[in-house]
């Protein structure tokens, strides 16, 4: 267990001489708008594995020294939400990030494939999972606790070369780099913006335009809060008020108290700013509204193409050995079918960049 500065300091700098580590955090996000780290786990082998204590270690950021070293590989298992609670802990901005389970979609494995079951397929390895419910804030940790978390990078490095001796075709290990320098980027872990918020919250499909101007002013607000008060977001308001908030829209501190939306704690302490949310949603001008999402609806014609497409889309990523979910998704195909009948239509952009759009070329520009 690293548990002072210097023995943090002296661990980095063990690890700035390697080729790769293994990363992983444990933390509790229960009660709280960020996550509270219990543990961070390095491993620079297999055997030479440590805890980093940041309950003990109040400046972390000579692990982001580590992070930003582009000359060593960080290997992480599903790496967004540990980079986002990483960067945020040690003011570091991660590059030359490898995660195993991307990794493993293109090799011919499930992409959403577990850590768990991974090291099962790749090292016949069963790992214990006894301690998924443990509180990572409270000390001392038992030496089961301490085993499971040190597994859950042991055998990252080993996964690492596994996973890419399946990796044959140049083609794929291309678009596999291209994956993980995208997954390196603030603007892929970091969350989206307060502004876009609100097209997160299930349930405002049939919302007029001018319902969503309104919606979206309040979980602008709502994010604002929770993170001033380091609450959860359904501590400050549920998204179902929000969303009976935006379509009611009272004007007046009677008509919300009157509507009965907020509790008389919440009406006290929230009335004003809700109110101001509402106002600030009817006042914006007609051409600034946000557009309404609708799902994509696909006529006879298009739905034969579409099938054709998912065929050849399942056909493709079996023979390449890759999952067809990396591509992407059902609603962004459907746009895609759109865009191939339509000139009004436009190709989704995840699908007109990169590896993604290279993959497509054939089925779309054959005739």
């Amino acid at each position: 267990m690293i548990a002072t500065e210097k023995e943090l300091e002296s661990l980095v700098e063990r690890a700035l001489s390697t080729d790769c580590v293994g990363l992983d955090t444990e933390f509790i996000w229960e009660r709280t708008y960020y996550p509270r780290l219990g543990l961070i786990q390095l491993a620079l082998s297999d055997e030479a594995c440590y805890l980093i204590d940041p309950t003990a270690i109040s400046d972390l950021s000579p692990l982001g020294e580590l992070l930003c070293d582009s000359g060593v590989v960080k290997i992480l298992h599903d790496a967004p939400q540990d980079l986002m609670i990483l960067s945020r802990a040690t003011g570091a901005v991660p590059e030359n990030v490898f995660d195993t389970r991307l990794a493993a979609g293109f090799s011919g494995l499930p992409s959403t494939i577990s850590l768990g079951d991974l090291i099962t397929v790749l090292l016949d390895i069963d790992l214990a999972k006894s301690e998924t419910r443990t509180d990572w804030l409270k000390r001392p940790l038992d030496s089961k606790q301490i085993d499971y978390a040190l597994d859950d990078v042991r055998y990252l490095r080993a996964l690492r070369v596994l996973l890419l001796t399946r990796i044959i075709n140049p083609d794929i290990r291309t678009w596999l780099a291209e994956e993980m320098e995208h997954i390196s980027r603030p603007s892929f872990f970091s969350g989206v913006d307060d502004e876009e918020r609100y097209t997160k919250i299930k349930g405002n499909g049939s919302f007029a335009r001018r319902e969503l101007a309104v919606l979206r002013e309040l979980a602008a607000w709502r994010e604002r809060e929770a993170r001033d008060c380091d609450r959860p977001r359904g501590h400050i308001m549920y998204d179902k008020t929000l969303l009976n908030l935006a379509r009611q829209r009272p004007a007046s501190k009677q008509t919300l108290k009157d509507s009965g939306l907020l509790s008389a704690k919440k009406y006290k302490r929230y009335a004003e700013p809700v109110l101001a949310c509402i106002h600030a949603g009817l006042e914006i001008d007609e051409a600034d509204l946000p557009e309404q999402k609708r799902p994509t609806r696909l006529n006879a014609a298009e739905k034969k193409l579409h099938a054709d497409f998912i065929e050849y889309l399942d056909e493709k990523c079996a023979r390449l050995g890759i999952d067809s979910h990396l591509v992407g998704t059902s609603s962004q195909f459907k746009q895609l079918i759109k865009s191939l009948n339509s000139d009004r239509f436009a190709v989704p952009k995840r699908l007109n960049n990169g590896w993604r759009k290279a993959f497509l070329k054939e089925f779309v520009t054959s005739p």
